[in-house]
This record gives structure tokens, C-alpha cells and sequence, in this order.
């Protein structure tokens, strides 16, 4: 639309901007320039919910239970986990709530307005749509704004767009539909303009500003559960029901037998508490912190716990490019001077690297190559960037483009400053759209000659030179087709490429009018190309990830010819390994849920898509069934971060808004470092199973136990207190030493987990079945022969306790590997298992040995032939469960070798 009319409908003027009568009624309409946080639910029912969980409900009925009982010890304990666990997953929640704040602090500055005619310094937040507002080099853009005048203005999107250079702007009126990546003639609110100036008509504030409806879509977006939280709350209600069916028939068959209803309501209540794992969620809550700490330890901050397991059962990461993938600066890569081409190592600002001649490292002094050198000198004085070091980090001011030239000279000894005083400038002709180049006058340091340097497009150098460069600076006939061979060849990199030029000029003064610039009268210096380089680590982090089953999607604001020239250095590939497939946005805003579903699983690059279908995509991946982590660093990026199962962020080069939407943090920006989180993710996920698988046994024994005492009219071989009691020890001082496990080899070989996976599978629930049978039969064999020969009640009971205690130790050493040998893991590898059993030995003596808790407990101590035929039972369990384990590896392996 012409600014005139846009002019007109908001009643502004380009030369006294809004009227004060005019602004005062449009705030009161539109209200303030910021954007509004959103009020959540209030602490206290964020609190409550906490409790609607199974495994809640689990440990709750436990504590009512203990506390029928007269076990106010244990009650207290059980309540006091359940609180605790309560507390923090309502801290968490709220944390969740600070992505809006960083949005809405990230449009409280300063901007120059024109108020009266006069430009005034004013609030971000007291802007209007019809303000008129002036923008330089360093502005912070406080609203979306059509542009009435550019002078060589660039605006960064990179956060907003994911383009990874600045946009040059401009005012021509573009055609309706223009993607946000391509509206050029617009700038945004949050952007950062990095050279030039302009002033432009404020058309949308706040809320309705393109990170205003981002900002709607990170409240919009769900968090979804993790993948274990829904399998355990499923497993949680499974337990619970079967609990308190159990119970019921429990009380009924014995009540119906003739026993006496208080007693049978006892018996129940000790079969619940047998079923119940009391240990589970503290053993999920530790281990997962346990995960945490050692992703910390590989430079991955989580914010949330259910994290580190996500990350395990990841099948897709969709990333973000500019500074995820690539380094987020402009670094030359190749040099065409003197008819040569010459490679640049290193990336980044930092000015380290080497220049390569056939893959062979040169020196720019010997053998000399002043073409090559006079080329990088063009790139320094011709430049209107800065580079500079602070505290080890290098910095720049200015042009991304500008600055890459800056590098690539200090590349080879050439420092700016000194040779900006060796050759001053005299006078300049600063870039312009219209014709695409700069040019400064310098005065040489010898002599009175001086020299015009000229940069710009290919096609602008080409046309004004008459002549070329030897690499010796000898002026021979200009050969344009082989240029423009290097160009294509270069362009077919992704590389954005600079030409250069230089003549000699007797005046102290440029002017367009004069000759060596309107007339072919330069002598062409050759070609600096660049991009923004991936980092080093990346390709080997896509491969590592390929190998674990996982595939990895691009999805960027930049142009197609880039992402595919970033994608295919990475090596990223389509499904099922087929040919690189790509897709831009303008393509995806046409189709609907179900294109973009199929297209989402078969495309591995997306270019130049917009939040809204970064949020799309992420969501068709889910609802196709896969647990998807996105990376970015962007305030674009913040939706999909929230909405995908993990959003990843960047800690050192991405946005507050991103973190703050995000669940985990790479402290080193390294994509690599999400692959050893998955990897630290999957170790996290078969120690909670081990756990489980380790934990299970002991309920199925105890409620077995007590259930048969009943369906017989037996006395129970363990009271509840004691059954209570051994749960809680066991769960800590056994089962918790499992959470030190370390990972087992060739976990990131194996695909991932499907989604839909039981924690338990057939496999190791009959391996659990197993074992709690052999332990309620070693438990009523030892309880018989001990009433057999004449033992106490309270003595047999102990017996009892102290056969399960002891099977369960022997057992745990089975549990260190789902499916490999005992011997495989190391009997000494993880000293948390022997510091448990240590620990648990000294539990039981205290349990068994001590009056006070042998009154309290109802136990007796009891001798080593009890001890001997414990560890009887035990090495007997621990035999059929590696028994068990060789015959299912053995047709394992021959149903492989029968494949082939």
C-alpha cells in the first residue's frame, strides 16, 4: 500500500507526525506499546493439582493408611514426600511462566519519535500506530513500522526471521501475501538495526506487532507430557486399581470364611501396603536429578526434571539454522585473486585460521602474492565494520558482511588500524541499493599517488573495470567468463559473493561524475566469498544421531539456496535415506493438516517458513506420533520451543525469550551436546526400568504372600509395619544405587524407544513375575520351618523380612544390566551398590538387634543359620534370573543369524 494512504488513515504527517490530541485518544484505544502478561492460575490451585496424579494417590493412601494404623512415624514421612514432590512441581510450573515476562520486557526502551515537528525521546511503550519514528545504526525497532525513507538502512531479523545476514530495506510498495522474511520495505518490533538510518510509519503496537503474535503463540502453545509421565501415570493407575481390587477380594474371601471384619480390614490394609511402591517417585524424582547433574556436567542446563527422559525417547529433532547450526557469523571461505581460488580455514569473528592453495597451506610472504594481499587491504579500507577483543571474546561493530572482511584479513597479519593510518582515507561514496557499491579514496603511504578502492555485486564491479590483476599486480585484459565461472561455482556453495576493484585518482574528492567510476576504468582485484559457516561439530553430531534412529529437521527464516548449501555440508538427509528434500514456506502456507503432516515426516529442510509454521510442523510431527525436540535461539522460535515434547535454547547466543520457553539449555551453544544428552537421556530411562524392574518383584512377593495367608487362613508371615518398613529401606539404600549406573555400550546404536512402549515389556514383567514367586516360596518355606521348630512368631516374621531383604540384594545385581550378564557391568564399577548393601546390612542389624525396634517392629533376633538360608534363597534367584537371561540372549541370537 502507498504510504500516502497509510498516511492518511491514521491521520499522521510525515513532517509533524502525530497530532497530541490525535495520540492522546489512540492511546486510550490501542493502549501501551508492550506486550501484556498473561495471568495464569493462582499459585495455590498450580499447588493442588500437583496432587491429581496416581502416584499421588498412591503414596496418599499409603500415608492414610500408616496413620490408621498408629504409624505416625511413616505417615509423616509419606506425607511429607508427597509435599515436598507437590512444592516443586508448582515451582516449576510457575518458571514455565516466564517466557511471557521476557517478551514483554523486551520492548521497554527508548525510541525518537516526531512529535510537533520535532523529534523527541520518548517510552517505547507510549508509541501509537500513526508515529512517525527515526531509526540509526544501534536503534532497537520499539514497533512494527512501514518505512517512508531509507538511507542505507539494515535491520538484524535473524531473531525474529532466522535470516542469518541483515535486510537491506527499502520504501517500494511490495505485493499483498509478501512473506515476513521478504518485507523488505517493513521493520519489526525487537529488531536491531546495524547501519544506516530511516523513519517509518508505526503501524501495529504490541500485541498486534509480528512478536506480539508470537508472543500469543507461546501462550498458546500446550506443554505436553513427557513420554515416562504418561506411561507411569498409566502404570500408576493400572497399580492402584489392582491394589485395591486385590484388597476388596481379600476382605470379602476372608470375611466370607468366617474371620472377624476387623481383622480382615487389617489383613487388607497390610496387602495395599505390601502392593503399594512407596519408593517409586522418589527413586524417579532422584534419578532423573542424578541425569541432571550429569548433563550439567556435558553442558546441558534442564529446567525441568521429566526432561532428561524425554530426551531419551526423542525420534526427531527439528533445528533451527542461524546460530544453531552455523556459527551466527559472517566468515570468508574463498578468495579468487590473480586467477587463483585460495580457501580460508576458520570461523567466526576470532581471527584465527590458515589460506589453502590446493588444500596446501600458503604463506602471504613467501612466495609473495601481492594480488591476494592487495585484495584483503581493499576489504579493510573499503569496510565500515569494527573488530574488536574483550575478555578472550571478539566482537564486532557494525556490517555481519563488513566485519567477515575485517577477519579475513588479521587472517594474514593485516591489522586494520594500522593500515587505516598508513593509508587514510581522503573521501568516500557509502553503498547504495541503486548502485550496489562503496568506494574510498586513500592516500598511499609513499609517494602522492592515491588509490580508489571499490567493493560491491559481482555485476556492478564487472561492468566499470576495463582490466584484471595478475597475482603478481601486473594489469592484463579483463576475463569476464572466467569470473563469472568462479561466481557460479562459488554461488553454487551458498557463499554470498563480493567483488573488488581498484584504480589510481588525482583528486583529493570522489564524485560519481568522475571518470573511474562512471567510465570502466578500474582494474578488477578479484572475489572474497563468505557465509555463515556451520559448526565444526555439527556434522558429526547429525551423523552420531542418524546412528540412534533419529531424525533431524532443519527449519529456518533464510533462503532455500542457503539452507540447502548448509544442509548438504552437515550432511542432513530425507527419510528412509532418500535424495536431500526441501521445502519453503510459501509452499506450506498452501496446504492443509494433512500435507503438512506427510510433508513434515518426508522433508528434512525448510526454508524461509514463519513461527506460525515452525509451530505447525512441530505439531504435525506429534500428531503423527513421534517425540520431537526443537532447538533455535530466536524469538521466532519460542512457540515451536514450547510446544515440542523438549525445546532446547542456546545459552550463550540465543534470546531471554527462547530460554525461557524452552526446557533445557546448551550452555556452549553446541548442537553436539544435544547428542550427548540423548545419549544421557537413554542412560536416565533404563536406570528408571532397572529400578522398576528391580522393585516390582519385591511387591508382587509381598502381596502374594499375604494374600495366600488369607485365601488359607494362615498367619501373616510379615505385619505391615514390617512390610512398610522394608519398602522404604530397600527402595533407598538398594534400589536408589541403580540411578548410579553408567551407561551401557551401544546405546546410541540402538533405535529409540516407540512412544507408545510399555515401561515393563512382556519380557521383563515374566522376569519380575519369576522372581516374586520364588520369593513368597522361599518366604513361606522359611516362615513353616521356622514355626516348624518351635521359633517365635515374632522371630519366623523376621526370618521372612530378612529372606526378602536379602533376595532382593542379590537380585539387584541382575538388575545393573536389563539383559547382559551379571559380569558384564563390573562387580565394582558403581560403589553406590555395595555402600547401599553395607548400609542396608547395618538397617536390618538395627531392625533385628535392637530392643526398642524389636518392640516396636515386633521382631527377634535371629541367627546365622537364618542369615545362611536367606543367602540360600537369594543365590538361587539370582541363578534362574541369569539362567533366564543366557537363554533369551542365546535365541536372540540365533533368530539373527537366521535372517541371514
Amino acid at each position: 500500500m502507498e504510504t500516502s494512504i497509510l498516511l492518511d488513515r491514521l491521520q499522521s504527517s510525515a513532517e509533524t507526525g502525530l497530532p497530541q490530541a490525535i495520540w492522546l485518544q489512540r492511546i486510550r484505544t490501542t493502549g501501551l506499546n508492550h506486550l501484556s502478561i498473561r495471568r495464569g492460575k493462582h499459585p495455590i490451585w498450580l499447588l493442588l493439582d500437583q496432587f491429581n496424579h496416581p502416584l499421588i494417590y498412591i503414596l496418599l493412601v499409603s500415608a492414610i493408611m500408616t496413620a490408621f494404623m498408629d504409624d505416625w512415624v511413616d505417615a509423616s514421612v509419606i506425607a511429607g514426600v508427597v509435599l515436598v514432590n507437590a512444592i516443586i512441581g508448582c515451582l516449576q510450573e510457575i518458571s514455565a511462566l516466564r517466557a511471557v515476562t521476557a517478551l514483554s520486557r523486551s520492548l521497554n526502551y527508548s525510541a525518537s519519535v516526531l512529535r510537533n515537528g520535532q523529534y523527541q525521546l520518548i517510552s517505547a511503550t507510549q508509541i501509537v500506530p500513526g508515529d512517525i519514528v527515526s531509526l540509526q545504526s544501534g536503534d532497537r525497532v520499539p514497533a512494527d513500522l512501514r518505512l517512508l525513507r531509507s538511507h542505507e538502512l539494515h535491520i538484524d531479523e535473524s531473531a525474529l526471521t532466522g535470516e542469518s545476514i541483515p535486510v537491506e530495506k527499502c520504501v517500494s510498495v511490495l505485493p499483498n501475501g509478501t512473506p515476513l522474511a521478504d518485507r523488505s520495505n517493513m521493520a519489526f518490533a525487537s529488531t536491531l538495526v546495524t547501519h544506516g538510518r530511516g523513519h517509518g510509519l508505526v503501524v501495529s503496537t504490541g500485541e498486534n506487532t509480528e512478536i506480539g503474535i508470537i508472543h500469543r503463540l507461546i501462550a498458546e502453545a500446550s506443554e505436553l507430557e513427557t513420554p515416562l509421565s504418561r506411561k507411569l501415570a498409566g502404570f500408576s493407575w493400572l497399580l492402584m486399581w489392582i491394589i485395591l481390587a486385590l484388597a476388596c477380594i481379600a476382605f470379602i474371601a476372608g470375611w466370607w470364611m468366617g474371620e472377624a471384619p476387623l481383622a480382615m480390614l487389617t489383613a487388607s490394609v497390610a496387602l495395599a501396603v505390601a502392593a503399594i511402591p512407596e519408593g517409586l517417585p522418589a527413586a524417579f524424582t532422584i534419578t532423573l536429578a542424578i541425569g541432571v547433574q550429569r548433563m550439567a556436567r556435558r553442558k546441558a542446563i534442564v529446567r525441568k526434571l521429566p526432561v532428561v527422559e524425554t530426551l531419551g525417547s526423542t525420534t526427531v529433532i527439528c533445528t533451527d539454522k542461524t546460530g544453531t547450526l552455523t556459527q551466527n557469523a559472517m566468515t570468508v571461505r574463498a578468495i579468487y585473486a590473480g586467477s587463483q581460488l585460495f580457501e580460508l580455514t576458520g570461523t567466526g569473528y576470532a581471527p584465527h585460521g590458515d589460506i589453502l592453495h590446493d588444500h596446501h597451506k600458503i604463506s602471504i610472504d613467501a612466495p609473495p602474492l601481492p594480488c591476494l594481499l592487495e585484495l584483503l587491504k581493499a576489504g579493510v579500507l573499503c569496510n565500515e565494520a569494527k573488530l574488536a577483543e574483550n575478555s578472550g571474546q571478539w566482537l564486532i561493530e557494525g556490517d555481519p558482511t563488513e566485519a567477515a572482511l575485517l577477519v579475513a584479513a588479521r587472517k594474514t597479519g593485516i591489522e586494520t588500524d594500522t593500515m587505516l593510518q598508513s593509508h587514510p582515507r581522503l573521501d568516500a561514496i557509502p553503498f547504495e541499493s541503486a548502485r550496489q557499491f562503496m568506494a574510498t579514496l586513500h592516500q598511499q603511504p609513499a609517494g602522492e599517488s592515491r588509490h580508489v578502492y571499490v567493493k560491491g555485486s559481482v555485476e556492478s564491479i564487472l561492468q566499470r573495470c576495463s582490466g584484471q590483476f595478475t597475482s603478481a599486480m601486473q594489469h592484463q585484459e579483463l576475463d569476464a567468463d572466467a569470473i563469472q565461472q568462479q561466481v557460479t561455482h562459488l554461488a553454487s556453495q551458498g557463499l554470498r559473493i563480493l567483488a573488488f576493484a581498484r584504480c589510481e585518482h588525482p583528486h583529493d574528492t570522489l564524485d560519481l561524475q568522475q571518470s573511474p567510476l562512471r567510465n570502466n576504468d578500474l582494474t578488477f582485484l578479484g572475489l572474497q566469498a563468505m557465509m555463515d559457516p556451520p559448526r565444526t561439530e555439527v556434522p558429526g553430531a547429525i551423523q552420531v544421531c542418524y546412528r540412534a534412529g533419529i531424525m533431524v529437521k532443519m527449519m529456518t527464516g533464510d533462503h532455500m539456496d542457503t539452507a540447502l548449501a548448509i544442509a548438504r555440508q552437515i550432511g542432513l538427509k530425507s527419510s528412509n535415506d532418500k535424495a536431500l528434500y526441501a521445502i519453503e514456506g510459501h509452499t506450506l502456507a498452501a496446504m492443509d493438516e494433512e500435507a503438512i503432516r506427510l510433508v513434515a515426516l518426508e522433508a528434512s529442510v525448510f526454508a524461509r517458513v514463519s513461527p506460525e509454521q515452525k509451530l505447525r510442523l512441530v505439531t504435525a510431527l506429534q500428531a503423527s506420533g513421534h517425540i520431537v525436540a526443537m532447538t533455535g535461539d530466536g524469538v521466532n522460535d519460542a512457540p515451536a520451543l514450547k510446544q515440542a515434547n523438549i525445546g532446547i535454547a542456546m545459552g550463550m547466543g540465543g534470546t531471554d525469550v527462547a530460554r525461557e520457553a524452552a526446557a533445557m539449555i546448551l550452555a556452549d551453544d553446541n548442537f553436539a551436546t544435544i547428542a550427548a544428552a540423548v545419549e544421557e537421556g537413554r542412560g536416565v530411562y533404563d536406570n528408571l526400568v532397572k529400578f522398576i524392574t528391580w522393585a516390582i518383584p519385591t511387591d508382587i512377593g509381598e502381596g502374594l504372600i499375604v494374600l495366600i495367608a488369607i485365601l488359607l487362613g494362615l498367619e501373616l508371615p510379615m505385619l505391615p509395619a514390617q512390610i512398610l518398613w522394608l519398602n522404604m529401606t530397600t527402595a533407598v539404600l538398594l534400589g536408589l544405587p541403580l540411578a548410579f549406573e553408567g551407561r551401557e555400550s551401544g546405546i546410541m546404536q540402538r533405535p529409540p524407544r516407540h512412544p507408545d512402549q510399555a515401561i515393563m515389556t512382556g519380557a521383563l514383567m515374566l522376569r519380575s513375575t519369576v522372581v516374586g514367586v520364588l520369593l513368597t516360596a522361599a518366604a513361606f518355606v522359611l516362615f513353616e520351618w521356622e514355626l516348624s521348630h518351635g521359633e517365635s512368631m515374632d522371630k519366623a516374621r523376621t526370618a521372612v523380612m530378612n529372606m526378602f531383604t536379602v533376595g532382593e540384594a542379590f537380585y539387584l545385581f541382575n538388575c545393573r544390566s536389563l539383559f547382559a550378564s551379571v559380569f558384564s557391568a563390573g562387580w565394582f564399577s558403581n560403589r553406590w551398590i555395595w555402600a547401599g548393601i553395607g548400609m542396608m546390612a547395618a538397617a536390618q542389624a538395627l531392625i533385628i538387634y535392637t530392643p526398642a525396634m524389636n518392640r516396636f517392629f515386633h521382631t527377634a533376633p535371629v541367627h546365622l543359620e537364618e542369615w545362611s538360608l536367606a543367602g540360600v534363597a537369594g543365590l538361587i534367584i539370582s541363578l534362574v534370573v541369569a539362567l533366564e537371561k543366557w537363554i533369551r540372549n542365546r535365541t536372540v541370537r540365533s533368530a539373527s543369524r537366521a535372517m541371514f
